[in-house]
C-alpha cells in the first residue's frame, strides 16, 4: 500500500532530519488518512493515486504562482516538493503512449470532449497527468 510507503519514508525523513520532506509527507499522510476515515475502509490504489495527484496539482499552482512573484526561493522548495510527490507516482507514460492508449479505447474525431474524457480518465489515471490526458484527448477529437 502507498500509505505504508509514505510513512516509511516519512521515518526517514524524521530521522534524517530532512524538514521539506517531513512536512510534505505528513501532508500526504494526513490527506491519506483523513480519506480512509470518511470512506470506513482502506483505500484502493487508485484512490490513493487521486490524492498523491491532489497533492501534487496543488503543488503545481503554487510553483506557477512562485514563477509569477519570481520567488526562486519557493520556486526551488515547490520543485523539491514535486519531485518527492512524484516518487509515488507509478511511471507516467509519453504523450505518444497515451495518444496510442486512447485510439485502442475508442477514441475518434467527431466525439464529443466530455464523452471522450469519461473513457480517457479512468483508463489512464495515475499514469498520466491530467492536462497530458486532455491534450491528448483534443488532438484526437
Amino acid at each position: 500500500m502507498l500509505k505504508t510507503a509514505v510513512f516509511d519514508q516519512l521515518k526517514k525523513a524524521m530521522k534524517e532530519k530532512n524538514v521539506l520532506a517531513k512536512g510534505v509527507l505528513t501532508i500526504v499522510k494526513s490527506s491519506l488518512d483523513l480519506a480512509e476515515k470518511e470512506k470506513g475502509s482502506e483505500l484502493t490504489h487508485e484512490e490513493e493515486i487521486a490524492i498523491i495527484n491532489r497533492e501534487i496539482k496543488q503543488t503545481n499552482q503554487a510553483l506557477e504562482g512562485a514563477e509569477k512573484a519570481n520567488r526562486s526561493d519557493l520556486i526551488e522548495q515547490e520543485q523539491a516538493k514535486l519531485a518527492l510527490l512524484k516518487t509515488f507516482l507509478p511511471e507516467q507514460l509519453s504523450e505518444e503512449k497515451v495518444i496510442e492508449l486512447l485510439k485502442e479505447a475508442g477514441i475518434s474525431s467527431g466525439m464529443n470532449m466530455g464523452e471522450a474524457m469519461k473513457i480517457a480518465k479512468p483508463l489512464l489515471a495515475g499514469k498520466a497527468e491530467g492536462s497530458v490526458i486532455a491534450k491528448a484527448v483534443k488532438s484526437l477529437i
